[in-house]
């Protein structure tokens, strides 16, 4: 039976990438050894890393911008302490839209380091939508936001232009859409979303963001560092940054952003006119501000949880269910998902419908 993956992360990967990936792990590059095993010092590595970061900054359109890519560890949460290590460091004050629990606990983390403004924020709602009509004080060090938010299903439509740092946390929807990327002066992202597996994060920086900080940081924590070590201060993740670099391979294959883009639409529409149009579910975002990475539904009627569950499992759809703070159903639709996966989910969920109104 084929599964229908929609799990929140880490998510459903390209089969080009999982061929290659595991190819590679018996045998990398022909060479006899596994990638498991090579040194991040062999130049075939090396290379994969530099073609890696070049692909990035390509596919966002940055190229001879300013912008440099790197690929670190520690998953966005360490990011939350790094960005606010490296930059708020002048009015020792930084602003954050709250748009959910990764930007609370962005929050959270750099209270650590000044004050943090909380700009807006749409918790009294239950991040049901993304606050707007905001005003940015311009005394802030950086303004951070979380362009998609995978628990309530929610996504930043717009982003503003403004006079300070924008910093921007799209670990659940870098290379989805076409956006202007140069209004971001940075940009971080775990990748076992739309970028590969756990173990590494991407993050793309302008450089001349790192000049105006004088602050003197331990080198693990300084993106100045990094940038002169092109990745290798430390020993990098060997094999995650490998499925990142094939799976950067692969969306430019597939024609880049805005490929990924109509992909993401016709998924996100599909489902979305389910939801509402089937009795038997309702979703909670606000319709402005749904996400196209995250579909999140609830039943009406509770009761039929195990019966729905069983219909899914029986078409061979795995990782539906929601977030465990909030319950209900996630239907996370990451770039590799195919169009036909939302299509299986839409039809148990007619189906079940057809059943309890007989």
């Amino acid at each position: 039976m084929k599964i229908h993956n929609f799990s929140s992360g880490p998510s459903i990967l390209p089969d080009y990438v999982l061929r290659k990936a595991s190819e590679a792990v018996v045998n990398f590059n022909d060479s006899g050894l596994s990638l498991l095993e090579i040194s991040h010092r062999t130049d075939s590595f090396i290379q994969i890393l530099e073609e890696a970061r070049e692909l990035v900054i390509e596919l966002l359109g940055l190229k001879n911008k300013g912008y440099k890519a790197l690929f670190l560890q520690g998953g966005a949460s360490l990011e939350f302490v790094r960005v606010a290590y490296n930059l708020m460091n002048n009015h020792k004050k930084a602003g954050y839209i709250d748009t959910g629990r990764w930007a609370a606990n962005a929050m959270n983390e750099a209270r650590f380091f000044g004050e943090v403004v909380t700009v807006a924020s749409s918790k009294d709602k239950d991040y049901a939508f993304i606050p707007k009509n905001y005003s940015v004080p311009s005394n802030l060090d950086y303004l951070h936001l979380t362009s998609n938010n995978t628990i309530y299903g929610t996504q930043f439509q717009n982003f503003p232009k403004l006079d300070i740092p924008l910093v921007c946390d799209m670990s659940s929807d870098i290379f989805s859409r076409v956006l202007d990327f140069e209004k971001f002066d940075l940009i971080y992202a775990c990748a076992q979303k739309n970028v590969g597996t756990s173990g590494v994060n991407l993050i793309v920086i302008k450089e001349e963001l790192l000049n105006r900080t004088n602050t003197v940081l331990p080198n693990i924590m300084n993106y100045k560092m990094h940038i002169e070590k092109e990745s290798m201060y430390n020993t990098p993740a060997v094999f995650s940054i490998y499925v990142s670099y094939l799976t950067l391979q692969w969306i430019k294959q597939q024609g880049g952003i805005s490929a990924m883009e109509e992909r993401s639409k016709a998924r996100s529409e599909l489902i979305y006119n389910e939801i509402d149009r089937n009795s038997m579910f309702y979703g909670t975002a606000a319709k402005e501000d749904r996400s196209l990475m995250n579909a999140v539904f609830f039943l009406h009627n509770q009761k039929l949880s195990d019966y729905f569950d069983s219909l899914c499992k029986e078409a061979g759809i795995s990782g539906l269910k929601g977030h465990r703070t909030v319950g209900g159903y996630r239907a996370s639709m990451y770039n590799a998902l195919p169009l036909e996966s939302v299509s299986i989910l839409v039809e148990v969920m007619r189906k079940f419908q057809e059943i309890y109104n007989d």
